[in-house]
């Protein structure tokens, strides 16, 4: 008898670093650039173009391609947000904000001027107080995205040794997305 081995996962250690981003409320997004310069956009499921886009990203995009090529070789995901999508933030255009803050920060002087980047709320050591904390933060003093608007939708937690993502929201984070189920 010839069974295939499987093994047990390699498990992670809790105690390690994490980045806690703003949770946007807008529509995922994402940039392909491959070695020889081929450019495409997607959404959170497919890929979409400017003639079958999704909320005028893929449009807007390649209307910035110059300088999004910039980004360089690779899959950049973040949010597309802003007038009209979601939440929208109080906002009079749409913004492209990337996710992987630690990479795209403002100190490292390196992302397009088109884009920004989703804020970094904490950074630091993995504790459950920290996460807390950063939801207390966006729910007392509002987005970081878009100061001045008082219903953020929550954080993102990148757990570096890992390298998984979390999320909380500030309403119904209790609740699966879309669940219309009473208390």
């Amino acid at each position: 008898m010839s069974i295939e081995f499987i093994p047990f996962q390699k498990i992670g250690r809790l105690s390690r670093g994490c980045t806690i981003t703003e949770k946007i409320d807008g529509t995922n997004a994402s940039i392909f650039i491959d070695e020889a310069g081929n450019f495409l956009t997607g959404s959170r499921t497919r890929w979409i173009t400017p003639e079958d886009d999704n909320a005028g990203f893929s449009k807007w995009a390649h209307a910035h391609k110059d300088e999004l090529m910039l980004l360089g070789p690779g899959m950049h995901y973040g949010e597309w947000w802003g007038l009209g999508i979601q939440r929208t933030y109080g906002q009079t255009e749409k913004r492209f904000s990337l996710f992987n803050a630690t990479r795209w920060s403002d100190e490292l002087g390196q992302r397009p001027a088109c884009c920004s980047v989703v804020p970094i709320v904490h950074y630091g050591l993995f504790d459950t107080a920290q996460v807390l904390e950063a939801v207390e933060k966006l729910r007392t003093g509002g987005s970081l995205a878009a100061p001045g608007f008082m219903r953020p939708e929550g954080i993102v937690v990148f757990h570096h040794a890992t390298k998984q993502l979390f999320k909380k929201t500030l309403e119904k984070d209790e609740k699966p997305k879309g669940s219309t189920e009473s208390e």
